[in-house]
C-alpha cells in the first residue's frame, strides 16, 4: 500500500477522489492500492522549554539551547500547562498505523519549504524508514494532479528544502524562545513581551516610521507658476523649490502678467513603459490592500480558497516570472478567459490570442519552487464577492503582463520669464498597450512622496524654441514638506520584502527578495502575530504601534535582534541553503553564537529599566523567602521580589488554588510558610475545601 500524506484533509478528499479511493476511515481514505491520510497544519513541532526540564523562567535558566532538538506532538495550553491537542495526538497515531504498513509514503503537503518540514517532522518523529517520493504541483486541477502523480520525484531531491526549512524553524525557536524570556525577566515578569527573528524588525519599521512621521515638522518652501496659451491649448510651467520666502519674493517681483517669456528648448521623447509583472504572493497582498483594504493574512486566506477550489495555481510563490513550458499554455488560458471572465478581461484576453505576446514575465533562471500566480482553465464557480476580486485581480494581471507595451510620447518645455525658469511637461500616449485594462487611476504608492505634479498637463500645444508666449497668470505658492506616511499593511510588505531598502524597480526588487525579511508564505503570519501581542492596531488602513509596541520598540530598538538587514542576511543564508551554498552546521553555529550574545545584551537591559514602585495599597513589607535582603512587591497578579535586577527572580502568582491572596495572607504563607484556613480552596482533585495554603520547598499545597 501506498501512504498519501496531504496538509489538510480537503486537500487529501481531492487527491483521493481523482486517483480513485473511495473507502472513507477514520482519518483516511483507502482504495485503489493508496490510503490517503492528511495533517492539519504541524502535527509535530519542536519541543517546548519544558521537555528539556526548563519549567520556569529564570535568568539563571538562560540561554537555553538544546543540545540536540527534540520533536513532541502539537502542545495547547490548557489551565496554565502545555499538553497534547488530543485531536493532534489521535491522528498522529492513525499516521503511524498506516506507515507501520506501508510500502511507500508519498508526500504531498504544499509543495514548499513549511509544507516539507509539516511531513519531515511526523516522518522523524515517528522513527520511520519507508521511503518516500514527492507529489510537486502547482494547482490542485485534476489534470495537474494526475501529471504528478505519474511523474513523482525522488524525496532525497528535497532534503536540502527540508534543510532550510529545519534551520528556519530551529532559528526561530532559539532566538524567540530566548529573547522573549530575556526582555521578559529584564522587565521584570510582570507581562510578557515577546521579541522574535522576524516580529521584532518587522515591529521596528512600523514603530520608526510612526515616530518619523510624528515627529516631522514641516518645511516651507515656494513655487512660481506661469500661465500660458497657444493654438486654445491652456498650459502652466512651474519653477523648480525656493526654500526662503524673501527670495520668492524677489524672484516673482522680476515677472509680470502680460509680458513675453521665450521658449528656450523643446524636448520630445518617446518612452516604452513595460507592462507589470505578474503577482506573486506579497505583490498581490500589496495590491488588494491598495484596492481593497484586504489585510494580508486575509488575501493569503482567499488565494488559498482560491487555489483549493482549483481556479488559481499555487498562491505561496515568491516568483513574478513563468517558465517557457507554461509559457506554451498561456494562449489557451486566455481563451478560457475570453468565454468565462468579465467583459473586460474577457475583451482584451480575445485580442491576445494569436497576437505577440509581450515576455517580460517569461524566464526559466527566475523561476524558484514556483512560477508566478496564473489562473487555471477550471471554470470558476458561484464566489464569495472578495474572492471574486482576488481572481479578478489575478486574471487582470496575467492579460496585462502579456499585452504590448505603452508608448509614451513625453514632451519637456523649457522658458524663461525674466530670467526665471519654468519647466512645462506634457505626455501624449500613442499606443496603450496594456494600460488599456490597467485601472483608470493607478493604486497609490503610500509609501511614496508625491509632493506635486505642477508641471505635468494634459496636453501641450505644438512648441518651438525662440518663441515668444505672453504671461497670462501668475502665482507664488507656499507648499509644505511632507513626512513619508505612516505604514500601511501594501506599503510594510513592499519594506519587508527588500529588507526595507527603497527599490521602486520591479527587477531590481525581485533580485532583492532572498534577503528580505521573511518569505511571501510567512509575512502575513508575522503582521498579524505584531496584532495578536497587541503590540500593533489598524486605523483604517494605517498601522500604528500601541503603547506596548513602542515600549518594546524603545527598549530593543540600538539592538541587533531589532535590525532588518541582519534578519535579511539570514533569511538569504536560508535560500542559499535550499540551494545547496550552506550547511546546516554553519547556519546554526552562527545563530547559537547570535543567541548567546543577544540573550545577554536583553538582560543586560535590567539595571536600565525602571522597575515599578510598591503599589498603595501595600502596606508593610514581605520578606523574600528566596533572598534574604529582598522584599516582596505585590502587583495586581503576581508577588515578586524587588532584588530582581540583581539576580533574584522569585516570583508567585497571586491566585493560588482559586483564591486571591490579600497582603495579609501572602506575609503569611511567604514569612510563617502557612496561611490562615481559607475559604473555597481547590484541590488536585477539584473538591473546593475550606484550608490553609502551605508553602514549603518553593510549592504550595493544600494544607
Amino acid at each position: 500500500m501506498k501512504v498519501v500524506i496531504a496538509e489538510k484533509p480537503s486537500v487529501a478528499r481531492d487527491l483521493a477522489r481523482v486517483m480513485g479511493a473511495k473507502d472513507v476511515k477514520d482519518g483516511y481514505i483507502e482504495g485503489n492500492g493508496y490510503a490517503f491520510t492528511y495533517a492539519f497544519g504541524h502535527l509535530v513541532q519542536l519541543c517546548t522549554p519544558q521537555a528539556y526540564g526548563y519549567n520556569t523562567w529564570s535568568v539563571a535558566n538562560l540561554p537555553i539551547i538544546p543540545q540536540k532538538f527534540g520533536l513532541e506532538v502539537k502542545k495547547i495550553r490548557k489551565d496554565g500547562k502545555q499538553v497534547d491537542d488530543t485531536g493532534a495526538l489521535k491522528q498522529v497515531n492513525i499516521i503511524k498505523g498506516l506507515l507501520d504498513k506501508a510500502e511507500e509514503i508519498i508526500v504531498a503537503t504544499d509543495a514548499g519549504r513549511e509544507g516539507e518540514l509539516i511531513f519531515r517532522n511526523i516522518y522523524y518523529y515517528l522513527g520511520s524508514k519507508v521511503p518516500f517520493k514527492r507529489l510537486w504541483i502547482s494547482s490542485q486541477t485534476d489534470k495537474a494532479i494526475k501529471e504528478g502523480f505519474a511523474n513523482l520525484k525522488d524525496g532525497t531531491e528535497y532534503d536540502s528544502l527540508y534543510q532550510s526549512a529545519r534551520s528556519r524553524s530551529e532559528s526561530d525557536w532559539l532566538i524567540g524562545i530566548n529573547a522573549t524570556q530575556a526582555i521578559t525577566l529584564a522587565a521584570g515578569n510582570k507581562g510578557l513581551l515577546s521579541l522574535g527573528r522576524v516580529q521584532t524588525p518587522t515591529l521596528a519599521m512600523i514603530c520608526s516610521r510612526y515616530l518619523e512621521n510624528k515627529d516631522f515638522k514641516p518645511q516651507a518652501f515656494y513655487k512660481i507658476q506661469a500661465g500660458f496659451e497657444k493654438d486654445n491649448i491652456s498650459f502652466k510651467a512651474t519653477s523648480d523649490k525656493i526654500d526662503k520666502k524673501d527670495v520668492a519674493e524677489e524672484t516673482v517681483a522680476k515677472i509680470t502678467v502680460g509680458s513675453e517669456a521665450k521658449v528656450v528648448k523643446v524636448e520630445a521623447k518617446e518612452t516604452k513603459e513595460q507592462p507589470p509583472l505578474l503577482f506573486d504572493l506579497t505583490s498581490l497582498q500589496q495590491d488588494a490592500n491598495k484596492k481593497y483594504g484586504y489585510s494580508a493574512d486575509q488575501t493569503l486566506s482567499i488565494a488559498q480558497t482560491l487555489y483549493e477550489k482549483k481556479v488559481i495555481t499555487y498562491p505561496r510563490t515568491g516568483s513574478r516570472y513563468i517558465g517557457e513550458d507554461v509559457f506554451e499554455q498561456i494562449e489557451s488560458l486566455f481563451q478560457h478567459l475570453a468565454d468565462t471572465a468579465d467583459e473586460s478581461i474577457a475583451a482584451i484576453s480575445r485580442n491576445l490570442i494569436g497576437a505577440k505576446l509581450n515576455k517580460r514575465s517569461v524566464d526559466d533562471k527566475k523561476v524558484t519552487d514556483h512560477h508566478a500566480l496564473l489562473v487555471t482553465d477550471e471554470k470558476p464557480g458561484p464566489m464569495l464577492k472578495e474572492q471574486q476580486n482576488i481572481y479578478n485581480m489575478i486574471a487582470k494581471r496575467m492579460v496585462e503582463s502579456f499585452s504590448e507595451v505603452c508608448l509614451k510620447d513625453i514632451t519637456t518645455v523649457t522658458i524663461d520669464a525674466a530670467g526665471v525658469e519654468l519647466i512645462a511637461k506634457g505626455t501624449v500616449i500613442k499606443q496603450y498597450g496594456w494600460r488599456l485594462s490597467a485601472d483608470q487611476v493607478e493604486l497609490p504608492d503610500e509609501d511614496k512622496n508625491n509632493d506635486d505634479q505642477d508641471n505635468e498637463n494634459a496636453q501641450l500645444p505644438k512648441l518651438t524654441a525662440e518663441e515668444m508666449l505672453e504671461i497670462l497668470s501668475l502665482e507664488l505658492s507656499e507648499r509644505f514638506t511632507k513626512a513619508r506616511p505612516i505604514h500601511t499593511e501594501a506599503s510594510l510588505l513592499k519594506a519587508m520584502e527588500t529588507s526595507g531598502k527603497e527599490i521602486e524597480d520591479e527587477e531590481m526588487r525581485q533580485a532583492m527578495k532572498d534577503c528580505g525579511l521573511g518569505t511571501p508564505a510567512t509575512r502575513a503570519a508575522t503582521i498579524e502575530t505584531l496584532f495578536q501581542r497587541d503590540y500593533i492596531k489598524r486605523d483604517k488602513k494605517k498601522l500604528i504601534p500601541t503603547e506596548k509596541g513602542l515600549a518594546v520598540y524603545n527598549l530593543v530598538k540600538d539592538r541587533s535582534i531589532a535590525k532588518v538587514t541582519l534578519t535579511g542576511k539570514w533569511e538569504q543564508k536560508l535560500e542559499e541553503m535550499r540551494a545547496n551554498k550552506v550547511s546546516y552546521d554553519v547556519f546554526m553555529k552562527h545563530i547559537k553564537d547570535y543567541t548567546v550574545k543577544i540573550t545577554k545584551e536583553l538582560l543586560q537591559l535590567r539595571m536600565s529599566i525602571p522597575q515599578e514602585e510598591i503599589k498603595p495599597q501595600q502596606k508593610g513589607k514581605i520578606k523574600c523567602p528566596k533572598c534574604q535582603p529582598g522584599n516582596i512587591h505585590l502587583y495586581d497578579k503576581v508577588a515578586q521580589c524587588d532584588h530582581y535586577a540583581r539576580g533574584c527572580d522569585f516570583k508567585i502568582w497571586r491566585t493560588l488554588n482559586g483564591v486571591f491572596l490579600e497582603e495579609k495572607e501572602m506575609k503569611n504563607l511567604l514569612e510563617k510558610g502557612k496561611t490562615s484556613e481559607l475559604k473555597g480552596v481547590k484541590t488536585k482533585e477539584g473538591q473546593t475545601v475550606n484550608a490553609p495554603l502551605v508553602f514549603q520547598d518553593f510549592k504550595v499545597s493544600v494544607g
